[in-house]
């Protein structure tokens, strides 16, 4: 109701989730007509990984390793959310983080600050295109600045204690690409403290490094309630001093806190805040504004004709299935298990391989609930001999973006059949993981193996029939130690989006050579998390005789699968390797060739270590990759 009146009275410039060009329309007018200066609301929303159309969550698609397909699946999301009246989008998380109890690693890029980085300039030029005000370009906004995805033990909204070598070396690197080489038009803060301090009333953050250092000329917007909520992180004594708080450290947007429209007038009248702060926060919100052209046209946004044609549209599905290819991970393949054959009988288990909700993840903007391509239905339309069995439910009842998931951890009532189809066939392709509702926002685990009885099912399934196919359904990272110990061929699903279906039918027929590349570390034991390639290394490296050095007594130090591992169905052979200086830089090339049986794409990746320096530094870096495309020979 309030939000209402202040509306009509115009005193409200931007509004989150309201979509469709008629009730946009209808708000902008109003807008428009009642503010004091004709000023227009700019329209928010979050197109994290796609809008009607879905493409695969974030992750996903950082596993591709593919620059061009992940600025086209931004740029395709954009076209779709202004269609709808849109404008600004709270995407691409840009955040790093190595713990995959975490969440939101889902909507992040992974572990590594140099792919992170590459991907948050992909996505932001993808949102915004050549020109910010076409009317089918989004503001993207780099978020959460920052060390959010380093919330102490994966939990979401924990603090986060970080050095200064961490900060400038892993976390900062992505936001500062995303505003140096993309020119990003907002960025938002974060909910968590960092080093004790709420990233909202951090002025080191926002007015010492973003505004100052980096000389960002763009927005900064709170994140949802976050002013209000440093109170409760004991940083603010009351709302009022939560709004002084925000301001002076460099916040310039009140995300539904409504701490700066209760208190700010208030503060400049008695003197606590300098009236040019406000200007300065003014200025940067209408600076984004005329960007878009909204000032020339508040409407621009508002088509019909675009809104019915371009939301789902074949070009889009086509385009989101050839990013759910592209982003599949194979991890093991033993005896040339894959791809499968036509001829064979496969016996298809699992709830997930017949879910038409759980591929679209989470974050899925105004994607239609269950409109996903299912497993069952790709293997349908590529009339696979199969039969299907359920094995056993994930979830009891239903969970929406808001309520906890309910794991199935007693129903084994269709273990039997399960068992039964598994025995009977020559293979077994079999659908395990996470519902999209187990990852995201609040979606912190403490054990991330195979959630509820699918432990149990895969084992009885893999004694029935030992040519298992894992197919892993998930938004992060799980521990796949007893699979990879004794299942033949392990694939790294992810949720792929509307596509999913065709998607993985297609690879795991041959249809599609995979060429997806972990961008974070999967983990041998949960003991090992947080987990990642480009550690320190420590004085005490090893092995030794004796036990005083770097290790576990109970498990071994390599991870199950490391960063960057991906297997094809070709091989591919490097050679000739060489380094040459020019001038203050070095070229380096390689010779790549494809010496199996079939076409295939390869990531070469490019690795450095400084020997000797200042500070010490990781024992291997990423500074380089190139996808390419190899015929045999």
């Amino acid at each position: 109701q309030r939000k209402a009146e202040d509306v009509n009275s115009g005193l409200v410039g931007s509004m989150l989730n309201v979509i469709g060009v008629e009730n946009i329309r209808s708000i902008q007018e109003k807008a428009v007509r009642n503010s004091r200066f004709d000023i227009p609301m700019i329209f928010a929303y979050d197109v994290i990984h796609g809008h009607k159309t879905m493409f695969p969550i974030p992750l996903a698609e950082a596993a591709s390793w593919d620059l061009e397909m992940i600025e086209e699946s931004a740029r395709l999301a954009a076209v779709e959310a202004s269609a709808q009246g849109l404008n600004w989008t709270f995407a691409p998380m840009v955040d790093i983080s190595r713990d995959a109890r975490w969440g939101r690693v889902m909507e992040g890029a992974g572990e590594d600050p140099f792919l992170g980085a590459r991907i948050a300039v992909a996505r932001v030029n993808g949102f915004q295109g050549d020109a910010l005000d076409a009317a089918d370009t989004i503001a993207a906004c780099i978020k959460h600045f920052a060390a959010y995805g380093f919330a102490e033990a994966g939990k979401d909204y924990n603090a986060a204690e970080v050095g200064t070598t961490t900060l400038y070396n892993v976390i900062f690197p992505p936001f500062k690409a995303a505003i140096d080489e993309a020119n990003v038009r907002t960025a938002m803060n974060a909910f968590n403290t960092v080093n004790g301090i709420p990233a909202t009333g951090d002025r080191f953050l926002q007015r010492d490094i973003l505004k100052g250092e980096w000389g960002f000329d763009g927005l900064i917007v709170s994140d949802w309630g976050s002013a209000a909520e440093m109170i409760d992180h004991g940083f603010a004594a009351n709302r009022e001093e939560a709004a002084f708080l925000a301001m002076r450290a460099g916040s310039d947007m009140d995300m539904e806190s409504y701490v700066y429209r209760d208190h700010l007038e208030d503060l400049v009248e008695a003197g606590r805040i300098d009236e040019a702060l406000i200007d300065d926060a003014v200025r940067r919100v209408l600076r984004v504004k005329f960007e878009l052209g909204l000032f020339d046209d508040p409407f621009r946004y508002l088509d019909e004709q675009r809104e019915a044609t371009l939301l789902l549209s074949a070009e889009h599905r086509d385009a989101a299935r050839r990013m759910a290819e592209r982003s599949v991970v194979l991890l093991k393949n033993e005896g040339g298990l894959l791809p499968l054959k036509k001829g064979e009988s496969i016996a298809l288990i699992g709830a997930l391989a017949e879910d038409k909700d759980s591929p679209l993840g989470n974050w899925r903007a105004q994607a239609d609930e269950a409109s996903a391509v299912s497993v069952v239905e790709g293997f349908e339309e590529a009339d696979l001999e199969f039969t299907f069995a359920k094995g056993a439910a994930l979830e009891v009842g239903n969970a929406d973006f808001a309520t906890e998931v309910d794991v199935n951890v007693t129903d084994r009532s269709g273990f039997e059949e399960a068992v039964s189809v598994a025995r009977e066939a020559d293979k077994v392709a079999i659908v395990l993981g996470e519902d999209a509702l187990m990852s995201g926002e609040g979606r912190s685990r403490a054990r991330i193996d195979l959630p509820g009885v699918q432990q149990e099912l895969l084992e009885l399934v893999h004694a029935a029939n030992p040519n298992v196919i894992l197919v892993v359904m998930s938004g992060r990272p799980l521990v796949l130690t007893w699979a990879d110990e004794n299942v033949p061929s392990i694939v790294q699903a992810w949720h792929l989006g509307h596509e999913s279906g065709h998607a993985l039918t297609n690879v795991l027929t041959g249809e599609v050579n995979p060429s997806g590349k972990l961008p974070m570390t999967f983990p041998r034991a949960l003991g090992q998390v947080p987990i990642y390639y480009n550690r320190l290394p420590t004085g005490r490296p090893g092995p030794r005789d004796v036990v005083f050095w770097q290790h576990y007594t109970d498990e071994q130090n390599a991870p199950l699968y490391p960063f960057g591992h991906g297997l094809s169905y070709t091989e591919f052979d490097y050679s000739d390797l060489q380094v040459r200086r020019r001038g203050e830089e070095f070229e380096v090339s390689v010779n790549v060739r494809n010496t199996g049986g079939v076409a295939g794409e390869e990531v070469a990746q490019l690795y450095l270590r400084d020997l000797f320096a200042g500070i010490s530094r990781p024992v291997r870096e990423l500074k380089g990759f190139e996808k390419i495309a190899l015929a045999p020979g």
